[in-house]
Formats: C-alpha cells, structure tokens, sequence
C-alpha cells in the first residue's frame, strides 16, 4: 500500500532538489559566463548588463547594429572555444543529468521511501554528493579556458587561464556555483528527510491505516497531522 508521507524537511528536500537541478541546468544554456567590458556607442557607454556582448560555453550575444543578438557560436562539440570548456561540458552534463534523475525521483519519496530496505533519501543523498563533486570539477576546468584564442578575440589578448583580463563574469557562472553550493546542501537535508519519514509520529499513524499523513508543524508536545483512511 502507498502511503503518502509529507513532512517540513521532506518537502524542503523535495524542492530544493528540483531548485538546483533547473538552475544548473538554466546556468548551463545561458550565454552569460562572461561578459565583454561595454564600449562607447555614440560617446554613451552601456552600462545595463542586458546590453553587454556575452560569451558562454557554446553561444554567444554580440551586438549588431546597436541591437544585441543571441546565438549558438558551437555547432559542434568540437568548435566549442577549447579543450577545457569540452571537459568542462561534460563534466556539467554529468552533473547536472545526476541532478535531474535525483529531482525527478524525489518527486515519488512522497509515496516510496524504500527500495528493497535501502532508503531512497539516503541513496538519492549519496547521488547528489557526487553530482556536486561533478560540477565542482566542470567549475574547476573553465576558467583553464580562458586561454584559448576565442575567449582572446573577445576579452583581449591578455586573456589567459584563470585571467578573463576585458571580460568579467556574468550571472551564469554564480549560478552555477550558487547550484553546486546547494547541491551539496540537498545531500545533507535528505538525510534529515530520512528521519523526518520514518519518525515514531509517521509509524503510528500508518499503523492506524492511514494513507496520507502530513506532518508540516510538529512541536515537542502535539504533532499535528492529518490523514484519510
């Protein structure tokens, strides 16, 4: 029998899971990692971020004619801007498909906790550990790009690793740090997740037959929950 169990960590988990996920994945589409220093244009230098020329992983915003237009710069895996910004792709991907497959099971612990006796928050903990330390390495690998002739022709030739010399980087790449910090964040609420689900209140109440049990405001004295036969 499904038993529907939701608590405050279980659900915290639950989302956050998802909220990292979509924003690895968000960071990892998005051209802006860095971003060109703005120019003079009719003696106005653009100071708004959405009006700079951007450079991401495999696309671009460069402006034409006073209009910024987006596009993919990479058509293929082996026109991306260097070696390690591939590495670093494939590290991402990796980390970021860990993530999905995790935020989507997630969504099934309100009505399994266990498979075969092993939980499933501990497991999806464990996967999320190890999709974090996927992203750090993607993280790691490209600012060693930043050497390459493309990154070159758009900052300036001073560019070099871990030196985006005219460039600065852009909301994409702290997002991914922001994803990766609450990656690991994710792996240490799901065990908390695991002890929420599997409380003495939770057992009680499936002992008396019920099918959805929530328990979003517990105190020391009186849990208060709610289920249906």
């Amino acid at each position: 029998m499904c038993h529907v169990i939701v608590t405050c960590r279980s659900m915290l988990w639950t989302l956050l899971s998802i909220v990292v996920a979509f924003a690895e994945l968000v960071a990892f589409m998005s051209p802006e990692w860095l971003l060109r220093a703005p120019l003079p244009e009719n003696g106005v230098t653009q100071t708004k971020v959405s009006d700079r020329e951007s450079l991401g992983l495999y696309s671009r915003c460069y402006r034409i004619k006073g209009e910024i237009s987006c596009g993919i710069y990479a058509r293929a895996f082996g026109e991306v801007a260097s070696k390690f910004w591939q590495a670093a792709m494939l590290f991402l991907a990796a980390g970021m498909l860990v993530l999905g497959c995790v935020a989507c099971i997630s969504v099934f612990t309100l009505c399994f906790q266990s498979i075969k006796k092993k939980s499933i928050f501990n497991i999806c903990g464990l996967l999320q550990a190890i999709g974090g330390l996927l992203l750090i390495v993607g993280l790691m690998l490209y600012p060693t790009g930043w050497g390459s002739e493309k990154v070159a022709s758009f900052c300036g030739v001073e560019a070099s690793p871990f030196r985006p010399a005219g460039c600065s980087l852009g909301w994409a790449f702290y997002t991914a740090i922001g994803g990766t910090l609450g990656t690991f964040l994710c792996s240490v609420l799901s065990a908390q997740a695991e002890i929420a689900t599997s409380s003495d209140k939770v057992q009680e109440e499936i002992e008396e037959g019920k099918s959805l049990i929530c328990l979003l405001k517990q105190d020391s004295k009186s849990p208060t929950s709610s289920g249906s036969e």
